[in-house]
């Protein structure tokens, strides 16, 4: 990752909105705070949310609460639990997306 023209910045994230969005199966609920190329969001994702799209973005992702599974195109799959922490690159050839039984709850940095 490199950050490129981010100012010292302070997130009080009861300042920014929640916008809800629909997955293939359940609900996402995110505050999103964006500042030169970086991206930080606080998610958290209904029980039985599933994505609906394949991800080739890199990302940091830490699991604050529940668990969930992330899939990869090639079909393995890897279990994320409270306090787990996982980087994604960028990779066209091999995207990503994830699912959650119990629902979760994540910050992810992009």
């Amino acid at each position: 990752m490199q950050i490129i023209n981010v100012p010292y910045s302070e997130i009080n994230w009861d300042e920014i909105p929640i916008t809800k969005h629909s997955g293939e199966t359940g609900y996402e609920w995110r505050r999103t705070f964006e500042t030169g190329n970086i991206c930080i969001r606080l998610t958290a994702y209904s029980p039985g949310y599933k994505s609906d799209h394949w991800c080739c973005r890199g990302h940091v992702i830490h699991l604050l609460e529940g668990e969930m599974i992330f899939q990869l195109k090639t079909g393995s799959e890897m279990l994320l639990k409270k306090g787990m922490t996982y980087c994604f690159s960028d990779n066209q050839e091999n995207p990503h997306k994830l699912y959650t039984i119990n629902g979760s709850y994540i910050i992810i940095i992009d």
